[in-house]
C-alpha cells in the first residue's frame, strides 16, 4: 500500500504582532498617574538644616530621573549620579567631589555604606536615616542611625541609634533644634559655676592673705545660702532657659570642640578674681566704718549681687545684657527674682537676721553693694564690645 508524504511549512509565532492586532480591539476609557509626593513639612526642614550648616543628601535606589525631581521639588543641591558612577569613582576622587554630589540614585547597600565611609574620612559626622533591611549597614555605620518607626523594618530598627515614631524628617531637624539648645544651656551653667566657684575660692584667699575680716568674710551659714539660694536659682535658670532665635542659622560645632577651652577657662577666672575683690573690697571699707557686723553683710549682699549679674552675662559670649533678648526668658527672669528676694530677706528678714548673723542695710549701703556688683558688668560687657568688633571686621572682610 503506497502512502504520499505531505511537506508542511513551519509557522512562527510573533507576541508584538498579536499585541497589536488585541490593541487594535480596545478602546481607551482612562490614564491614571500614581504619584508619591513628599511630605508639606519636609522641604520647610530641609531649608531649616541648610540655615544650621547641615549637608542634606539622598540616596536612593529610584531611577534617577524620579530621585532628581524629587530632590528638585525639596531643595536638595548638587549633581545627580547612579550608583554605577559613584562606585567607578576613586575613594581620592570622592573625596574630593563628593561636596558637589546632592543625590545619588540606583544604589545598593555596599554604596550607602561607602558614602558613609567617604564623609566620615572628611571629618563630618555623618546621621543616615532610612526603613528597609538594606539600609542596616549604613545605618550601623554611621555616628547617628536613624530609623522609621512605622514603616521601619525591625533589622534597621536594631541597626539604629534613633527611632521616629511618626517618621518624619522635620522631627530630625527638630531633634537637631533640641539638641543644640540643651547644649548651650550646658554651657551656660557649666560657665556660671566655674566663674561662682573662682569667686568663692579667690574670697576666702583673698581674706587669708591680706587679713580681711580676720580671714573669714563669710560665716558658714552666710556661704551655704548664697549657695542653695542665688547660685542654685540662677543655675537652674540657665539650665532650663529659652533658646536663642539665631540658633538654627549658626554652623554646627566641631565635634572635638572642648566645653570649657584654655582661654574660657582663664576668663572665668579672670571673673572669679573680680568677684573675689569687689567682695573684698566692700567689706575691708565696711568693716573699717561700720564694724564687723555690717561688713560681713554687705559682703553677702555684694557677693550675692555678683553672682546674679554674673549668670546674666554669661548667657551670651557678645550679646550685651543692656538688650530687650536679655528679658524675654521668662524662666530666668523668674529664678533672678527668686535671687533678688533671697538677697534682700537674708538681710532685712528678722528670723533669718538671727539664723545668719546678719543686720539691715541703709540705702546708702545697699547703693555701695549695688555698684561694687557692677564690676562684672562692666568688664564683661568690655569684652563683649570688643568680641562684637572682631566679628563685625571679619564678617566685612569676607564679603567680596
Amino acid at each position: 500500500m503506497a502512502t504520499a508524504r505531505k511537506d508542511f511549512a513551519p509557522t512562527t509565532f510573533d507576541p508584538q504582532a498579536a499585541l497589536l492586532d488585541a490593541l487594535d480591539e480596545l478602546t481607551l476609557l482612562a490614564l491614571v498617574g500614581i504619584v508619591d509626593p513628599p511630605r508639606p513639612q519636609a522641604k520647610a526642614a530641609i531649608a531649616t538644616a541648610q540655615a544650621a550648616g547641615l549637608r542634606v543628601r539622598m540616596i536612593t535606589g529610584d531611577h534617577a530621573g524620579t530621585a532628581s525631581a524629587i530632590a528638585s521639588q525639596l531643595g536638595i543641591d548638587g549633581r545627580v549620579i547612579t550608583g554605577a558612577e559613584f562606585a567607578a569613582m576613586s575613594d581620592e576622587q570622592l573625596i574630593r567631589d563628593v561636596g558637589d554630589i546632592g543625590v545619588i540614585a540606583r544604589v545598593t547597600p555596599e554604596h550607602k555604606v561607602r558614602l558613609v565611609d567617604i564623609l566620615q574620612r572628611q571629618g563630618q559626622i555623618v546621621a543616615m536615616t532610612g526603613d528597609g533591611v538594606n539600609d542596616a549597614p549604613a545605618l550601623k555605620r554611621a555616628d547617628i542611625g536613624i530609623a522609621m518607626g512605622i514603616t521601619g523594618t525591625e533589622v534597621s530598627k536594631e541597626a539604629a541609634a534613633m527611632i521616629l515614631t511618626d517618621d518624619d524628617f522635620a522631627t530630625i531637624v527638630k531633634a537637631v533644634e533640641i539638641g543644640r539648645a540643651l547644649y548651650d544651656n550646658l554651657k551656660r551653667y557649666v560657665f556660671f559655676q566655674m566663674g561662682a566657684l573662682v569667686g568663692f575660692i579667690a574670697t576666702f584667699l583673698g581674706a587669708s592673705i591680706f587679713n580681711i575680716a580676720t580671714g573669714v568674710p563669710f560665716l558658714p551659714l552666710q556661704t551655704l545660702w548664697v549657695n542653695f539660694t542665688t547660685q542654685v536659682f540662677q543655675a537652674i535658670g540657665l539650665g532650663s532657659g529659652k533658646q536663642d532665635a539665631d540658633i538654627m542659622r549658626r554652623p554646627p560645632r566641631r565635634a572635638d570642640e572642648p566645653l570649657l577651652p584654655t582661654r574660657t577657662l582663664l576668663w572665668l577666672a579672670f571673673l572669679g578674681l573680680v568677684m573675689g575683690a569687689a567682695t573684698l573690697a566692700v567689706i575691708a571699707w565696711a568693716g573699717d566704718v561700720h564694724g564687723m557686723d555690717v561688713a560681713r553683710t554687705m559682703g553677702l549682699a555684694t557677693f550675692s549681687i555678683l553672682n546674679l549679674f554674673l549668670s546674666f552675662t554669661v548667657r551670651s559670649d557678645v550679646r550685651s545684657v543692656f538688650t530687650l533678648e536679655t528679658f524675654d526668658d521668662h524662666r530666668f527672669l523668674v529664678a533672678s527674682g527668686m535671687s533678688v528676694i533671697a538677697i534682700v530677706v537674708a538681710t532685712e528678714l528678722g528670723l533669718l537676721q538671727r539664723l545668719l548673723n546678719t543686720v539691715s542695710l541703709d540705702l546708702t549701703q545697699w547703693i555701695v553693694c549695688v555698684a561694687a556688683s557692677l564690676s562684672i558688668i562692666v568688664v564683661t560687657e568690655l569684652r563683649k564690645l570688643v568680641l562684637r568688633h572682631r566679628s563685625a571686621a571679619a564678617g566685612q572682610e569676607e564679603r567680596p
